[in-house]
């Protein structure tokens, strides 16, 4: 038995885009046994996940951590998040250390001199990259997604309108700048024709009320009613996902549903675009800005306090999009 641990400690797209290379390490390494840690909020992630055969949760305490994994006594440390905290487990198991390269220079490069030197590779492969010595190959099955039996929506359990054919819209980002402003989220949901379930966490839930005020019964807030494992189920059971550059994105994709992401401060260019969704999914930005990417993460506000990537953003033609879309699920489901 060869033992491996996966280090990506966050957050929910990030993890979410590591599942393929633990699929492909566990299924084509001879023997291989397989930790992954993860901080204790995101542990729910890959809880379910059948390639993992131990999760270790990071509480806070990283001498703590270190311990418990000392006692595996791994052979190999794959760090697919290369930061301090990781080097700091690194250094002192005396397991052989992988680490995935970030190419910070090339993203810092586009960002701040909008020199681009990125390689056109998903994060996705450079992930299994980091598995080069032990023969690894992308098997090409996309993301992966395991939900407990526990935390699968009962369909029943929704308002009525609700219980199939609907849109689920991720409304939330982590930073402001990711995402479409509240006004421009009524718009949209005013010109979809078709039943929407707002999705997000419980910093979303008041924005959610408010589109539910001002549009109607066609939509339905679940932002903040549901974990992270139930979201995903509604993900899943979704016609389409309208959604902003996020962790419930990369969730869709791994279910491989038709997906409309909408790209503000952050560009597909980084390298963490829906990966391998269903084929009709379109990508929602403004090119040619000279102003974005303006971080590889996101901001608060504008920087230049226009917001251009967002504001030019044709909120009828998404809506467009979305309705088509919806139709033609309709008409091969």
């Amino acid at each position: 038995m060869v033992k491996f641990l996966f280090i990506r400690f966050s957050s929910i797209g990030d993890i979410v885009l590591t599942t393929p290379a633990v699929r492909c390490l566990k299924k084509q390494a001879e023997d291989a046994e397989v930790h992954y840690a993860v901080k204790k909020q995101f542990a729910p992630l890959v809880m379910a996940n059948p390639y993992i055969d131990k999760v270790h949760q990071y509480e806070g305490n990283l001498t703590e951590l270190i311990k418990e994994l000392k006692k595996e006594k791994f052979d190999y440390i794959i760090d697919l998040h290369h930061n301090i905290r990781s080097f700091l487990v690194k250094s002192r198991l005396s397991a052989i250390p992988l680490s995935f390269n970030k190419i910070n220079l090339k993203k810092w490069l586009l960002v701040r001199l909008k020199i681009d030197r990125l390689p056109d590779v998903h994060i996705v492969d450079r992930y299994i990259e980091t598995l080069k010595i032990f023969d690894i190959k992308n098997d090409d099955e996309g993301l992966d997604y395991f939900i407990p039996e526990e935390d699968e929506i009962d369909p029943a359990t929704l308002p009525d309108r609700f219980h199939s054919d609907y849109i689920g819209f991720a409304i939330g980002a982590m930073h402001n700048t990711k995402k479409l402003t509240l006004e421009k989220i009524i718009s949209l949901c005013r010109e979809i024709n078709h039943p929407i379930i707002l999705l997000g966490d419980q910093g979303d839930t008041e924005s959610g009320n408010q589109v539910v005020s001002d549009v109607g019964d066609k939509v339905f807030n679940a932002c903040g009613k549901y974990n992270i494992n139930q979201s995903a189920s509604l993900v899943r059971q979704s016609m389409l996902i309208l959604t902003h550059d996020t962790g419930l994105m990369h969730i869709a994709a791994a279910f491989k549903k038709k997906i409309i992401s909408v790209w503000g401060s952050t560009v597909p260019e980084f390298g963490m675009y829906p990966y391998l969704p269903y084929p009709v999914s379109e990508i929602i930005e403004i090119k040619n800005l000279p102003c974005r990417p303006c971080s590889k993460l996101g901001y608060k506000k504008c920087p230049k306090g226009h917001f251009k990537c967002i504001n030019e953003i044709d909120i009828s033609k998404v809506a467009s999009m979305a309705n088509k879309l919806y139709k033609k699920s309709l008409s091969s489901g």
